[in-house]
């Protein structure tokens, strides 16, 4: 399946909504409010009913259905407002169970405790891989002078890993059910308010279906494709190639576009979301990946030609053809693999004139490739950077090669999140309009 480009509008609706859903909320519980006022136990029962809704919408968010990638502009920005709202969801709980006042029903408070801490735990475990820009810098040097220490290991060992975090991210939905049967069984708001109980119905009855469809049914109804590893080429330290033959009819995708792969390895099948960073026309499919954790590290050892590998539904609506007619291109280490599906796809000379910045701390391992690609483009200017020899890339820097205004320039970006972050911030405050600043989130999970 190809998706078609979004527009700007599409980048906006999916916020719009849930903002729209919260106030609605609100609204309902507020107009429903008992003749004695707010009291402690209904505020608290309406914050549980709130968290109930926003994890209901976490699990609309993470269903890959068409219609949500198309209203959040991609399913790896609704994986970031799942990441958001879910963490929303989860801290409401404390005060709905600090200030609830519900029911005696034995069932039900069990229910409630089992829902209320698997959803902490998976929260906290979500939270992990980023643990470093939660702590202040003295603190954080010395969680890492710790990390290797014996028993600390093991359970980095055990926690660790794509593979483990997805298989029990996946019991979201189960904890959710727990919380939402908790609130029938315990909050007797419910019984004054027959428009709460509704609602409230609703909105679980909508978790659970679309829980139960991706867990279920998904796998039935989007499209997989078989195929097997052709080559794999090791680019770089650290930088690995691997090109897929398709056994059958090939997946068919937009430059710049992810999938999921799968692939059987010596040690058993890996699963993990990747750009595809060959042309839609070469027939093959190339991915490619550095060392940046789980099997990645090891896939030149573990990944040999023949072995099989199967690859889901495109996703992305990362488009040069969604910017203007003048184009920032900035790539960050690893981050240059969709700006190479783009770069490949040329048959013709670039619509648009673009100036690309590919910013590594050596030697660009794609750097010959791409000045090739330039040669048959005039409206193509490459711009490799060695962060080891000229220091890290700034705004100011890349604006320097720029002769027009910074309110008609688009800016495509990937790499590093700090990196991405500086950028941003820094091309709005020059008077890039927000609109026309556009990223991939590879580090979506």
């Amino acid at each position: 399946m190809v998706w078609p480009s979004a527009t700007g509008w599409s980048r906006d609706i999916g916020p719009f909504t849930i903002t729209g859903l919260v106030g609605a909320q609100v609204i309902l519980w507020v107009a429903a409010r008992p003749t004695d006022g707010f009291s402690a136990s209904y505020v608290g029962q309406g914050l549980g009913a709130m968290s109930v809704l926003l994890l209901t919408i976490v699990l609309v968010l993470i269903s890959t259905l068409t219609v949500v990638e198309r209203w959040f502009d991609g399913v790896d920005r609704a994986a970031i407002w799942h990441r958001r709202v879910a963490i929303l969801g989860v801290l409401l709980l404390v005060p709905h169970i600090l200030l609830s006042s519900g029911g005696a029903s034995s069932l039900g408070g069990t229910l409630g405790i089992i829902g209320a801490s698997g959803l902490g735990v998976l929260a906290l475990w979500a939270v992990l891989p980023r643990w470093r820009a939660l702590l202040p810098a003295r603190l954080e040097q010395a969680v890492v002078a710790r990390r290797d220490a014996r028993g600390v290991r093991e359970v980095r060992h055990l926690l660790g890993g794509y593979t483990r975090w997805r298989l029990l991210h996946r019991t979201t939905g189960v904890f959710v059910i727990a919380g939402f049967a908790h609130g029938l069984l315990d909050e007797t708001v419910f019984a004054a308010s027959p428009a709460l109980r509704w609602a409230y119905l609703v909105t679980g009855a909508v978790g659970i279906c679309f829980y139960i469809y991706r867990e279920l049914f998904a796998r039935y109804v989007q499209e997989h494709h078989d195929y097997e590893v052709e080559t794999v080429r090791v680019v770089d330290d650290g930088v690995v190639e691997i090109s897929l033959r398709p056994l059958g009819t090939g997946i068919q995708f937009v430059p710049g576009q992810f999938a999921m792969i799968f692939i059987e390895a010596k040690d058993g099948w890996h699963r993990h979301p990747f750009t595809l960073s060959s042309a839609p026309s070469e027939g093959r499919v190339r991915i490619t990946m550095k060392a940046l954790g789980d099997y990645t590290s090891q896939v030149h050892d573990l990944v040999q030609p023949g072995m099989p590998a199967v690859i889901g539904p495109p996703h992305g609506h990362f488009d040069r053809s969604r910017g203007t007619n003048r184009q920032i291109w900035i790539a960050g280490g690893i981050g240059v693999t969709p700006f190479l599906s783009w770069l490949r796809s040329l048959d013709r000379p670039l619509d648009q004139r673009v100036d690309l910045f590919y910013s590594t701390d050596h030697a660009s391992p794609f750097g010959d490739e791409i000045l090739h690609v330039a040669e048959a483009n005039d409206s193509l200017r490459v711009h490799l950077i060695d962060t080891s020899v000229s220091g890290l890339l700034t705004t100011d820097q890349i604006l320097a090669h720029v002769d027009e205004p910074p309110d008609t320039l688009s800016v495509f970006m990937c790499g590093p999140e700090p990196m991405l972050h500086a950028f941003h911030d820094g091309f709005k405050e020059a008077g890039v309009h927000g609109r026309h600043i556009h990223r991939e989130y590879f580090d979506w999970r």
